[in-house]
């Protein structure tokens, strides 16, 4: 069996089409109708780089661990499919990812790295001049400090920078994303279409919200006269933007949603065109979502783990193996997905998270191995269980905790920075509503799961 894995980058669950956005998703849409969709996937460490920790060692982190290089201790996902014969790639333009320190490509056989995004020193020419006096797309706060300030400037000029590279769509990171992947995977099927294990990570919807014409008038108002501020400084949206500003950005972030779902398309298509479908694990899903103004702030601005930021998309499909037009409710995370591709490649997991087939001298750290810690899916996806856990936990590592269950919310500020909240979700989706102070005995009952949690993982 394949296992082919597409990472949109800040995806909202509220952006997605078969989940009930106005965003159109065909292509997201599709492998929804053939496959398995979570309704309730929630995002265990905050944000880029301890996501994908999650994902690739199905292990708890946001309690003991933040944004920092794997360890040598960490049992990779691409290191595990390497020992049972599988050719891997990991093709991304997530640059951070790039960055030598965090050691991503780990375990891969093949590793491809587009550049270009954000702020990502690609472009560094002394001689290719841009003006920030004359861009549309930023506006500098003026809460900030001098160096804040200066640090900034330097993004927005690399970034200006980057995007002297954009003549044409395809110029784009995320096509030249997905062309690397069709290439890779039609120069591997050449030799063996089964073992492939493909990971594609694209930085796209991520900030700044530049899609390319038409999409960057897709879901804008006709009747908006000002900027197209596609990369806002994080903060408070008071005295920085107007309403009409953060809902143009919010729909050039839309836009976005569409251009990177169409790329995708061409690479589902191509999966097909390669007879690789009826023997490929295709999984779709996101790191976390995105503040828009939401609580008062744009960007991830803050470790606040709102429904905005830790609740995403998560979607399987498989003809064999899962049943086509699944919708599943039941809470899952992103440690879940590692346990779940081994059970599903007949890699067996004991009941103290232990896998086999493993050699013990090739282990990072020996003979020891890290259990798995999150949930194997399979027997939910396949009806023999209706959930698989009674409690969803994460958060950003030393800042703010969360827990939820399917009525309440509770986000513990383990920092100080804030007083506690509470959230009833069923009546209050868009955790407007604080009510800990009329409901303080569910809010202590969450906060003695959450704790009893974490410190049973050590």
């Amino acid at each position: 069996m394949n296992i082919i894995v597409i990472v949109t980058d800040s995806l909202r669950i509220d952006h997605v089409g078969c989940y009930g956005s106005h965003v159109q998703t065909p292509n997201i849409d599709r492998l929804a109708e053939e496959g398995v969709k979570f309704g309730r996937a929630y995002s265990e460490n905050l944000a880029t780089l301890p996501t994908r920790r999650s994902w690739w060692t199905g292990q708890y982190h946001f309690h003991h661990a933040g944004w920092q290089p794997f360890t040598q201790s960490d049992d990779l996902l691409a290191e595990v499919l390497w020992d049972q014969g599988y050719t891997s790639a990991l093709i991304t333009d997530v640059y951070h990812m790039h960055k030598p320190t965090y050691n991503c490509g780990r375990g891969f056989d093949t590793s491809i790295f587009v550049r270009g995004q954000e702020y990502d020193p690609w472009i560094v020419d002394p001689d290719i001049r841009v003006s920030l006096a004359s861009s549309p797309v930023h506006r500098m706060r003026r809460d900030l400090g001098q160096e804040d300030k200066k640090l900034w400037r330097a993004r927005y000029e690399q970034y200006l920078k980057n995007c002297t590279a954009l003549k044409s769509e395809e110029d784009y990171c995320a096509p030249r994303v997905i062309k690397e992947a069709i290439r890779w995977l039609e120069n591997t099927t050449v030799q063996r279409k089964d073992r492939l294990f493909l990971w594609v990570d694209l930085f796209d919807p991520h900030e700044p919200w530049d899609p390319p014409s038409p999409y960057n008038r897709m879901y804008t108002d006709s009747h908006y006269t000002g900027s197209d501020l596609v990369d806002p400084v994080p903060g408070e949206v008071e005295n920085y933007m107007t309403p009409a500003e953060i809902q143009h950005t919010k729909n050039l972030y839309a836009g976005e949603v569409s251009f990177v779902d169409k790329w995708m398309g061409f690479l589902l298509d191509r999966i097909r065109e390669l007879n690789i479908d009826d023997n490929t694990l295709i999984v779709h899903t996101s790191d976390h979502g995105e503040p828009f103004a939401d609580h008062g702030y744009i960007r991830k601005a803050r470790p606040y783990n709102y429904e905005e930021l830790i609740h995403i998309p998560w979607i399987m499909r498989h003809p064999d193996i899962i049943p086509a037009g699944q919708d599943i409710d039941a809470l899952v995370q992103t440690v879940d997905m590692m346990p779940t591709l081994l059970k599903m490649l007949g890699i067996k997991i004991d009941p103290a998270g232990e896998y086999d087939n493993r050699i013990a001298e090739d282990l990072p750290a020996g003979n020891t191995r890290q259990p798995l810690k999150g949930c194997d899916l399979m027997p939910l996806i396949e009806g023999k269980v209706d959930h698989v856990r009674d409690f969803a936990f994460g958060g950003h590592h030393n800042r703010e905790w969360y827990a939820c269950n399917e009525e309440w919310a509770y986000l513990l500020p383990v920092d100080g920075s804030r007083q506690s909240e509470l959230f009833h979700l069923p009546s209050d989706p868009g955790e407007q509503n604080n009510v800990i102070a009329t409901h303080p005995e569910t809010a202590a009952h969450l906060e003695l799961q959450l704790r009893r949690f974490t410190g049973a993982l050590g």
